[in-house]
């Protein structure tokens, strides 16, 4: 492992966040294709196979497990290829990376969580270099099969600074030894590696059909910290594909064009 770049960083926004990373000179800040925003003069862009957390070796061996690494990148849905941005000039330089997304930014010190946390699969937005980026694979077999969203899930090691993004609003709340939450899976935003992870089922039959909620969810136990979000995007997309894709039993009528009025959609 190469030694996790320290960067500074300021968050930016309300509801459309931006992430301004401040490079000294040397430094280097990685992030998903497509995060990039902007950057200053004198800063570097260089395509990287993997997270480029592991240093180059020469032979099999090394391309083998930059094989197996970007790999796994591939299990939790993420790209093959990360980006590094390096400050090549002999001051201190900036480059942004945004939200895909409405919702929070979140920083994370990795130095003070244990050195790892493990988020959900769409999460994570950018980092130190040096920050590696894995796949956790839930032990259990209740959450094996039923997880969902929550079965195949990141990890973020290291020492230096990671940053992900929720949508909506997020909660952060510290769990107490033993302490028990149960959560929606695609609530769940991340947690430190201290935090028991399961998936249960909801139970009932009829909580199991007419819920809306869902046939499981997470069971979160303490102690840790635990990032919450209100809205997953899975949920949000599925609302707008909804409406996207029904017709209004009113539309054409006197009603209808009242209910629109009334929407704001106009007549």
């Amino acid at each position: 492992m190469i030694q996790n770049h320290e960067i500074d960083y300021r968050i930016i926004g309300e509801e459309m966040q931006y992430v301004e990373v401040e490079l000294d000179p040397n430094e280097t800040a990685i992030a998903e294709p497509g995060a990039f925003m902007m950057m200053e003069d004198g800063i570097t862009m260089e395509t990287l196979f993997g997270d480029g957390s592991q240093q180059q070796r020469s032979g099999g061996s090394g391309l083998l497990g930059k094989l197996i690494n970007a790999g796994k990148r591939v299990l939790v849905g993420e790209n093959l290829f990360m980006t590094a941005f390096t400050n090549v000039d002999t001051g201190k330089r900036h480059v942004s990376f945004a939200s895909p997304y409405p919702g929070k930014i979140i920083p994370l010190n990795l130095q003070q969580l244990g050195n790892r946390v493990i988020c959900q699969k769409d999460a994570f937005l950018c980092a130190a270099r040096g920050v590696s980026i894995g796949i956790e694979f839930q032990r259990k077999l209740g959450t094996g099969l039923f997880g969902g969203e929550g079965f195949i899930m990141e990890k973020l090691e290291g020492d230096g600074m990671a940053f992900l993004h929720a949508c909506g609003h997020v909660l952060q709340k510290e769990l107490q030894p033993g302490e028990l939450m149960k959560i929606d899976t695609g609530c769940i935003v991340g947690f430190t590696s201290t935090v028991d992870y399961d998936i249960q089922f909801v139970g009932g039959i009829k909580n199991s059909i007419f819920g809306g909620e869902g046939l499981f969810f997470a069971t979160l136990r303490g102690p840790g910290t635990v990032w919450i979000q209100t809205l997953p995007i899975s949920r949000l997309a599925g609302r707008i594909l909804r409406y996207a894709t029904t017709t209004r039993k009113e539309e054409g009528s006197v009603l209808g064009g009242i209910g629109n009025l009334l929407d704001g959609d106009g007549w």
